[in-house]
């Protein structure tokens, strides 16, 4: 599993990959990656402080947009991003799309690859 932190705000979105152990917030540190078999998928955690139940979406070479699932308001979530995504796709973006509202905030590319786990924090509004 890649060891890395990586915090991006946009659209005030926090988004960060982490490993077994923890790395260091506002910038990227890798170290050396266990191996994965091939085919592994990579995980999404979705911890939704906010009130509004969010539709996420996985956004791939910034055209095709696979839908993960619901994330409910005030709930943490995991969800898993297919390892056929993950495998053909260079970065990644991720979509919080509102259930009722006009505005999908749009995550920073950022690179996953197999086994990785992503935290995906959206903040109350």
């Amino acid at each position: 599993m890649r060891h890395a932190t990586r915090a991006l705000l946009r659209f005030a979105l926090t988004l960060t990959v982490a490993g077994a152990a923890a790395g260091a917030v506002g910038g990227c540190r890798t170290a050396p990656r266990e191996k994965v078999a091939p085919g592994t998928a990579a995980t999404l955690q979705v911890q939704n402080q906010g009130f509004a139940d969010m539709t996420i979406y996985v956004l791939r070479d910034g055209i095709q947009r696979v839908r993960l699932g619901l994330s409910t308001g005030n709930t943490t979530q995991l969800f898993t991003i297919p390892a056929d995504i993950i495998a053909g796709a260079g970065t990644l973006r991720f979509i919080a799309d509102p259930v009722g509202g006009r505005r999908a905030p749009v995550s920073d590319e950022i690179s996953v690859r197999p086994g990785d786990k992503v935290t995906l924090i959206i903040p109350p509004s």
